[in-house]
């Protein structure tokens, strides 16, 4: 019999669970407390009877992550992740530390399917969905390791969370029930590459959530050639459904700009960006590329990217310079992991 993964159920399917096995509906609440605060080990849960510690291990199991690297940057306090699943998979996470507190950036898949040409993380493609219990054990891992509370959450590590988008969604019910990890879901952002079928479908939960757009181009030229997705919903399609999703929630959006030198960072461009968002409540975050070895993408210099916001911000865009963070210890997704599956050291950095 195949086990099941005990730290994805919601308080109602435990209940369900224990019901068939004979027990009260408190030992549902006992449980569910014991593994949304990230106990990892049944024997630990003293609360509950032994006997039924021991029918759980032999029918579920707690899904959890191991720290296979752990990089400390000198500069800023950040701490990159690289996690071994269950079953020998790798994926990364980064723990940054903000005068409001502390934000995780999880990863929703092992790998990724989209082929953005500038991100390291889907170089080999998508191995698998992670679990929603896998996208929980990211913070909690965090937390245990640092003696932290995680505050905020972002949705933009490997892999992209429409593509799977029901454990998605079960991963953001769960750790906002107030039995659980408790934390708003105004605190937590979610990044789509642009999965329009997923936007529109996500706009039914009306999560009060923010919502990040990867646009990366003022237009499909430009974005087709460097985002694969476009070639499936173009950045009218695109824009569209982030109006309808905007209706409906009433949330401001956030799009998500790597600013790529030669590539999408001239004047026009920015000009272009600024019509396109005409009518979006939305903000533009700029991101200087990040370059991977597998491109020759290069970031603009420091005054091109100043000036490229000043471009926007006068147009009437509101538009900030993401905030370089971990830059010493390969914090932007993908790279480690990438590393360590071809066994280019195993040391960790403090």
């Amino acid at each position: 019999m195949e086990k099941q993964d005990i730290r994805s159920m919601y308080l109602t399917e435990l209940e369900e669970m224990l019901g068939g096995m004979g027990q009260p509906k408190f030992r549902a609440a006992q449980l569910y407390r014991w593994l949304q605060s990230g106990e990892t080990d049944f024997d630990n849960m003293t609360n509950i009877p032994q006997t039924l510690r021991n029918e759980l291990k032999e029918k579920t199991y707690i899904a959890d992550v191991k720290i296979v690297r752990r990089l400390c940057s000198r500069l800023d306090e950040t701490v990159k992740y690289v996690y071994e699943l269950y079953d020998g998979e790798y994926i990364e996470s980064v723990l940054m530390k903000y005068e409001h507190g502390y934000t995780v950036c999880i990863s929703t898949q092992v790998g990724c399917r989209m082929g953005c040409s500038f991100c390291a993380s889907g170089i080999a493609g998508l191995t698998r969905n992670l679990t929603a219990s896998e996208m929980l054990a990211q913070i909690t891992a965090a937390e245990r390791d640092n003696g932290i509370r995680v505050s905020n959450v972002v949705m933009m590590g490997m892999g992209e969370p429409l593509d799977n988008f029901d454990n998605s969604v079960r991963f953001l019910r769960l750790v906002s029930d107030s039995g659980g990890l408790n934390m708003g879901l105004r605190h937590i952002s979610l990044s789509t590459s642009g999965v329009v079928s997923g936007i529109k479908k996500l706009k039914e939960y009306n999560f009060p959530i923010t919502l990040s757009i990867s646009l990366h181009a003022p237009n499909d030229e430009i974005r087709s050639s460097i985002m694969r997705v476009n070639k499936r919903w173009n950045i009218d399609e695109l824009l569209r459904a982030c109006k309808e999703y905007q209706a409906v929630t009433t949330r401001r959006i956030s799009f998500e700009y790597a600013l790529i030198d030669g590539v999408n960072d001239s004047d026009k461009c920015a000009e272009e960006l600024a019509r396109r968002l005409k009518g979006i409540m939305c903000h533009v975050n700029l991101i200087p590329a990040n370059p991977v070895k597998e491109n020759s993408f290069k970031k603009p210099n420091k005054n091109k990217i100043l000036h490229f916001k000043d471009l926007l911000v006068k147009k009437g865009v509101n538009a900030t310079v993401r905030r370089t963070l971990g830059a010493d210890i390969d914090a932007s997704c993908g790279q480690l992991r990438k590393r360590v599956k071809e066994g280019e050291g195993s040391e960790n950095i403090q």
